[in-house]
């Protein structure tokens, strides 16, 4: 990507909007750090790695393959209101989708109020991201998909009809959370929740083969999933059901990972449980606890995406206390929306991993 000296305030054509464009997290204003801040939920994909990139860079660690856009709207009377945060970003595996969260009241998310906050938004990204970077969008699900067809109209780059991911965000509180005092055996198997350890790694990479070919098209290879249970484990960000049944050795059944983390919301990102072990609650039992031990380490939220379709996940969910999950109850909560992953042609971008 072009290398920004500072924030760039790009060409609009509406009046009342402002684009800003960042390549350093250090540039980022205050104004919009406290946005981010305010809908911790609703920014988990944009705010833990921008707050990440700042931390590298007052350490001296300069990352030019991070670039976040601003929308601001500006009011007559000189207020300043902070819309929507792009994100433009990588990790260790590999490039993310763009991210776009909002950061103003979800009923103000109409197609009225959206379209020329992402017109400016687009013309701003051909001006500082490659095409063919733009594999996807990952966004709120009205969000993405208006970005996609604008995309697609601006570019010439069709989007896939079919969301790669379509899933509803959720989280879960110390006032929602439901514990339940869990036993250390089940039906002749004895189990044990705990951090993973590095005698852990293959098992780990094992289910993030598995979560991978459930999650097409970002699948791994067996080198690509070491790499990422390598990761995983150092960074502490993975916890494992082990269980034993009878006699024989340990093993591991499940993970949950928690990647994208600030002081006071951690999300998870990653459920797996191995084929041999599903059906005996070790799901629900391994994220009731990760929730538990998080929320009593200062995490005020932990946030997940649960997918439309899974149905089993939305249950086990549910039952930890994970809030708008429950399909007998359609009353609006803030926080719990609706979000959509949708892919362009993939003969014409280079496809990344998350």
């Amino acid at each position: 990507m072009p290398a920004i000296t500072s924030l760039t305030t790009s060409l609009v054509e509406e009046s009342d909007l402002e684009i800003n464009v960042y390549d350093l997290a250090s540039d980022i204003p205050a104004e919009v750090w406290e946005a981010l801040r305010q809908n911790v939920v609703r920014t988990n994909v944009v705010l833990p790695l921008a707050e990440k990139a700042l931390s590298k860079e007052l350490s001296g660690d300069f990352d030019q393959h991070h670039l976040w856009i601003t929308c601001i709207s500006l009011g007559s009377d000189g207020r300043r209101t902070v819309d929507f945060v792009l994100s433009c970003s990588k990790s260790e595996m590999g490039e993310y989708p763009i991210f776009i969260v909002a950061t103003v009241p979800f009923p103000l998310l109409t197609d009225q109020f959206i379209s020329p906050r992402l017109h400016n938004l687009i013309l701003a990204m051909q001006n500082y991201i490659p095409l063919e970077r733009v594999y996807s969008i990952f966004a709120p699900e009205l969000i993405a998909e208006l970005f996609a067809d604008m995309w697609t109209e601006s570019t010439g780059i069709s989007h896939y009809k079919i969301p790669y991911y379509a899933a509803k965000l959720s989280y879960c509180t110390m006032r929602s959370f439901r514990n339940r005092q869990a036993t250390d055996a089940v039906g002749g198997r004895t189990y044990t929740l705990r951090p993973a350890v590095s005698s852990d790694v293959d098992a780990v990479a094992r289910l993030c083969l598995g979560f991978a070919s459930e999650s097409e098209p970002f699948v791994l290879d067996w080198m690509g999933a070491l790499k990422e249970a390598n990761m995983l484990i150092s960074n502490e960000e993975v916890w494992v059901h082990e269980t034993r049944n009878g006699s024989s050795g340990p093993e591991i059944a499940c993970m949950v990972a928690y990647t994208r983390n600030t002081s006071t919301t951690a999300t998870i990102t990653k459920v797996m449980t191995s084929v041999n072990h599903r059906g005996f609650g070790c799901a629900q039992r391994l994220v009731r606890q990760v929730c538990k031990h998080l929320l009593h380490s200062g995490k005020q939220t932990v946030a997940l995406y649960v997918a439309h379709d899974n149905r089993a996940a939305t249950k086990v969910y549910h039952n930890v206390g994970f809030l708008g999950l429950d399909k007998s109850n359609n009353q609006l909560l803030e926080g719990v929306e609706r979000w959509s992953e949708i892919g362009f042609d993939r003969t014409r971008v280079q496809l990344g991993h998350w």
